[in-house]
């Protein structure tokens, strides 16, 4: 690949913008609030891991609860037109058959609503879980917005500065060619990071190898419009009056 010398320079001006972004991403990773807020959203994770089944047992008390609800209703309504049957019959043998009948409507309604204030603490008791479970997502959510706060107001001066370089990173990239961005991309990625690297006094700025031997007179017999990569790490040497070629 051809580019000329002044390109080539223009991408060690690159790697200078892409080196301090890095480090201003580990900066901003590296935040002491980073690792609490990571730790408390793992935390809110498994609260609301413990709140939808605290909410599967509540919904599940309801509705036992609904069902002796509407038997409470039934056997109150069947007492109800027993009770009207009784006050109106004249028959002994009718009379005997609802009082007996009465009576086990009333065994039954006593069951029922002795099972419907078992149920009832019941839901109460979950609810009472769910809610204490609200409470403890609610603090969490309160450290974490204190957290993010101290958090942005320590990353501000940062962030400041992190988009500050990638403006300037895209200006200085629309000035280099697109196919030379592009290797330069490629050799970035390949390299950890590192595209371009100076050679200065034949020893690679990337992977700090000296050239020797056939590999420096290689370096020595190409052109000065032709990109030339380290043999050691393949990132793109560029040379200047530094190189000491």
């Amino acid at each position: 690949m051809k580019a000329s010398p002044a390109d080539q320079e223009q991408l060690l001006r690159l790697q200078a913008i892409d080196t301090r972004l890095q480090q201003l991403a580990h900066r901003l990773r590296s935040l002491p609030q980073t690792a609490e807020l990571a730790s408390l959203a793992e935390r809110d994770t498994a609260v609301r891991g413990r709140r939808a089944e605290a909410i599967g047992t509540l919904e599940d008390a309801r509705t036992e609860l609904g069902r002796i609800e509407s038997d409470v209703e039934v056997v109150e309504k069947r007492i109800a037109r027993d009770g009207d049957r009784l006050t109106h019959t004249s028959s002994m043998k009718d009379v005997q058959a609802l009082e007996a009948e009465l009576a086990s409507l009333r065994k039954r309604l006593s069951d029922l609503e002795d099972a419907e204030l078992v149920v009832m603490e019941k839901v109460e008791a979950a609810e009472a879980h769910v809610a204490g479970i609200d409470r403890e997502r609610a603090d969490l959510a309160e450290a974490t917005a204190t957290l993010e706060a101290a958090r942005d107001e320590a990353a501000g001066g940062l962030g400041t500065e992190r988009e500050q370089a990638e403006r300037d990173r895209a200006t200085l990239a629309g000035t280099i060619p697109d196919d030379l961005l592009r290797f330069y991309e490629d050799r970035r990625v390949r390299g950890g990071g590192i595209g371009a690297a100076l050679l200065r006094q034949r020893t690679c700025g990337g992977c700090t190898i000296t050239l020797t031997g056939s590999d420096l007179e290689s370096v020595r017999r190409t052109a000065d419009d032709e990109v030339v990569q380290c043999p050691e790490c393949d990132r793109i040497l560029v040379r200047t009056a530094e190189s000491g070629l």
